[in-house]
């Protein structure tokens, strides 16, 4: 997930232009298909990091992991952001859809967790699909239910990101706060699904950069089979620690430096063997 530094989502009646945050309030009778609300924390509009091509990026708001090297702390509170229709944000999204069609992109819904809020992705994306928009879905893989609403998304899902934080639960717990068993398990029932996927991992020095972590995930990837495209490396940074300042909480990994080069090469080594396709 990019690092949310943005301006939220505000109501603004004027033209759409690249790399603004706005979302104009309409009246239902202007789209008239759905009043489920969502919560979201702010939109990107030319975001490039989130999927292929330039996208369209909705950040939801709420998330239950407590991963220590956050940087979108202010997405976890359930309760936060400003609530939105779908009928708006597809009026304000469809006014990109040149910049996404020219590119190869489309939309994303990141966060926090989108997957805290199924039945209003279910409808965002359904109603992308039909509009022909491309839609990727970002998510920690934090899934308990397994049932028509989730099935939903994913049939109107083309791109899933899916972020493994660690392969070891015993690492994993301590760095999240939560077992990997939920983003191991929704890993597994996407590659029955067939559903396409991209490997998200971050490399975060004395947590997830070790060769045993990395040789751990390798395998659990190459289980995974052909529905994994590609495994993307993100080296950890401090960019999000003021949001842990600013919100008076401790940040854990004080003194922690991004991963050298010779680093994320030597992890990209141990994944390649695994996977023909790891990047970063």
């Amino acid at each position: 997930m990019s690092v949310i530094n943005r301006i939220p989502a505000v109501e603004s009646k004027g033209p759409a232009t690249p790399g603004t945050q706005r979302i104009p309030t309409v009246e239902a009778s202007d789209t008239g298909t759905t009043d489920i609300i969502g919560r979201i924390h702010s939109v990107e509009t030319c975001g490039t990091v989130d999927g292929p091509g330039i996208r369209f990026i909705v950040f939801m708001q709420g998330c239950l992991m407590r991963c220590k090297y956050c940087h979108n702390r202010d997405t976890w509170d359930t309760q936060g952001g400003r609530e939105v229709t779908v009928p708006e944000l597809m009026k304000d999204l469809t006014s990109y859809r040149h910049f996404m069609n020219a590119s190869g992109g489309g939309v994303t819904a990141s966060g926090g967790e989108a997957m805290l809020q199924q039945e209003f992705i279910a409808e965002l994306f359904t109603a992308c699909k039909a509009q022909g928009i491309h839609t990727c879905l970002d998510t920690n893989g934090f899934v308990r239910h397994y049932d028509e609403l989730l099935d939903r998304v994913l049939d109107n899902t083309d791109l899933v990101l899916l972020d493994i934080k660690q392969i070891n639960d015993e690492k994993h717990i301590p760095l999240t706060h939560v077992s990997n068993k939920y983003t191991l398990e929704f890993a597994r029932y996407l590659a029955s699904r067939g559903q396409t996927m991209w490997i998200r991992y971050v490399v975060v020095p004395t947590w997830s950069d070790d060769d045993e972590s990395a040789e751990g995930l390798g395998q659990f990837i190459a289980e995974l089979g052909d529905c994994v495209e590609k495994v993307e490396l993100l080296p950890y940074h401090e960019l999000g620690k003021h949001k842990w300042d600013v919100l008076g909480d401790t940040y854990d990994l004080v003194g922690i430096k991004p991963p050298s080069k010779e680093t994320m090469d030597r992890v990209q080594g141990i994944l390649g063997k695994y996977h023909p396709n790891v990047k970063y």
